[in-house]
């Protein structure tokens, strides 16, 4: 899979990234004739969280790009202290221009979801719709705060002492990342993930680099603060936010405030609610929030698509059975 290097204010980055199209697994360009959608994952895993919509043949009526976040994946570049979601937009932006595509839909989840709605207020020119999965609220709880900096903390111990690393807190770190993420449910394909996961983070976040890992992981969410209504306006596009009812850190509480704030802003928006679904919810419920992005981004296309293709295969797929994902396994059928 690719790379590119960019170079934008918060310095040079070389983003890993992966393209498939209704042809193609995986390729270095798009089909200029069909939608592009841009996915952007969450804090923790990068993009082989989106394997659920990438192995979907109905979605891969699309091009699909999916791009691993600074200090996350195999993207490298440095993370500036003040690194949040105005300069990971940039970063996008960044990528998006020197690949020279065209405007995107963007289906962002929770830290992705953040991060794709600053794209849509600071280059409303180059997103066509927004899909966001478990958005974030307007600011963060303090107790998810508490959380983020709990999971941080394991991290950092499980490196404090440089003669002995401490594998217990390190797996104390990741359960806390799991259930965030998951609720601490179990499958073939998130153990998957998570063994892809772990080894990535290690090489991103060791002891040089735990500031980095502190800014990523806590200090985005914390420093946070609502969109001014000026701001919201700037949204152009049309939006569909999915609330994952099974959300143990935001309550529908925090999506309802988010969709008013839209409203009264006069973004074109609607919520759908996903029942049970955790907040990484695309993995564990891809069934009932693929069809709804799939349809959002047909509405919003003009011109005709050919039909899904007969056979895909998702380029992630080699790598998860590599990290031990049964294929025969039904993930929906997963245990808590």
């Amino acid at each position: 899979m690719p790379h590119v290097k960019v170079k934008t204010s918060s310095g040079s980055v070389n983003f890993h990234y992966t393209i498939s199209t209704p042809t193609h697994t995986s390729t270095k360009s798009i089909n200029k004739n069909l939608p592009t959608v841009i996915f952007i994952h969450p804090v923790y895993i990068a993009q082989d969280i989106y394997h659920p919509q990438f192995s979907d043949p109905q979605l891969r009526r699309f091009n699909l790009i999916a791009i691993d976040s600074r200090s996350h994946g195999e993207t490298t570049g440095k993370v500036s202290k003040n690194f949040g979601r105005v300069e990971a937009a940039e970063d996008i932006y960044k990528f998006m221009e020197a690949l020279k595509l065209p405007a995107c839909h963007f289906f962002g989840m929770s830290m992705g979801a953040c991060i794709s709605l600053q794209v849509a207020i600071t280059y409303p020119q180059k997103v066509l719709s927004l899909y966001m999965v478990s958005p974030l609220p307007l600011e963060e709880p303090q107790e998810v705060r508490e959380g983020r900096q709990e999971i941080f903390d394991c991290w950092a111990e499980a490196f404090k002492n440089p003669k002995r690393f401490d594998e217990s807190a390190l797996l104390d770190a990741v359960y806390g990342a799991l259930q965030l993420g998951f609720n601490s449910v179990e499958s073939s394909l998130i153990s998957a993930m998570r063994a892809r996961t772990i080894p990535q983070a290690m090489r991103n976040w060791p002891p040089s680099k735990i500031d980095e890992m502190h800014t990523v992981s806590v200090k985005f969410f914390a420093d946070r603060k609502p969109h001014p209504r000026s701001s919201l306006e700037k949204v152009v596009c049309p939006l569909t936010l999915i609330h994952c009812a099974g959300d143990i850190a935001y309550p529908i509480q925090y999506a309802q405030e988010f969709l008013d704030a839209l409203h009264d802003a006069g973004v074109n928006a609607r919520m759908h609610v996903i029942d049970d679904a955790c907040h990484f919810g695309s993995v564990t419920h891809p069934k009932e929030i693929n069809p709804i992005f799939h349809d959002f981004v047909i509405q919003n296309t003009k011109g005709l698509i050919p039909p899904a293709p007969a056979q895909i295969t998702s380029p992630f797929e080699a790598n998860l059975i590599k990290a031990g994902w049964a294929q025969d396994e039904c993930d929906s059928d997963y245990e808590i």
